[in-house]
């Protein structure tokens, strides 16, 4: 079972858009954001982060695989037509179980982020100039 193109995030602006509109949420070992997808709605689609800080190579591309593996066996985490990114976290050895566990509890969380009617970026300095610092 490959995980095709067209369920991934794949180029760095989407990456930067997800993070800079999303609906984020803190577990112990990850960071999900989610956020709706601005193209048509199709399938939702993933994207993972997993820096050196969490492991050598073959930390990290174990840890990106159990990731995959957990959002094909959780395919109704997010609605259809939202994206998803997970930032990993240093942690211990992990399972699909345990990620797929930890995503679960915070399923809920995330869902009711998504149901507000304005995701992050959207408050009420929005148009408003930041002011440069030193400058009046």
């Amino acid at each position: 079972m490959r995980f095709s193109p067209d369920r991934r995030v794949r180029k760095r602006s989407e990456f930067q858009d997800i993070a800079a509109r999303g609906a984020r949420v803190s577990t112990e070992h990850f960071v999900l954001i989610a956020a709706p997808q601005l193209t048509l709605p199709a399938r939702s689609r993933l994207g993972i982060t997993a820096s050196r800080r969490v492991g050598n190579a073959v930390v990290r591309n174990r840890l990106k695989r159990l990731v995959r593996a957990a959002f094909r066996e959780m395919e109704g985490l997010l609605p259809d037509g939202h994206d998803l990114l997970v930032i990993c976290r240093q942690s211990g050895p992990l399972d699909a179980h345990q990620v797929v566990g930890e995503w679960q509890r915070a399923r809920p969380r995330l869902l009711k982020l998504l149901a507000q009617p304005k995701l992050r970026g959207g408050g009420g300095d929005a148009g408003r100039p930041r002011a440069v610092q030193g400058k009046p």
